[in-house]
């Protein structure tokens, strides 16, 4: 039950949101268990971001995970990430932050897993 909440202060077209799309589901593969068949994935461009005081091209990406994978796992999904990022919306990796929550209870389709 993976959900990937991509916020960035760029520009993103209806064609790249789907590039984007297709590339995160290929990356949650990265964590123990998780698929694209359960991942949902939410995109939100032309955000008001900052980083290090400036507003250039930047990228804040939350992940949520049911369980805990383990760490290693996250450093492989972090930086591929990081690199989703800089190949589809030319933000150097540098400019992007993923954040990690793992929660024990998730809800769909009126009951809990």
């Amino acid at each position: 039950m993976p959900y990937i909440d991509l916020k960035t202060n760029v520009a993103v077209s209806e064609e790249k949101k789907t590039a984007l799309k297709s590339a995160l589901g290929q990356a949650i593969t990265l964590l123990p268990g998780k698929s694209e068949q359960w991942l949902m994935v939410g995109i939100q461009p032309d955000y008001s971001l900052w980083f290090q005081g400036s507003d250039a091209p930047a990228a804040m990406i939350h992940v949520e995970v049911l369980g805990a994978p383990d760490p290693s796992a996250y450093e492989n999904m972090s930086a591929k990430l990081c690199e989703i990022c800089a190949a589809e919306l030319r933000i150097p990796q540098n400019r992007v932050y993923v954040c990690y929550s793992e929660t024990a209870n998730w809800g769909w389709n009126g009951s809990n897993f």
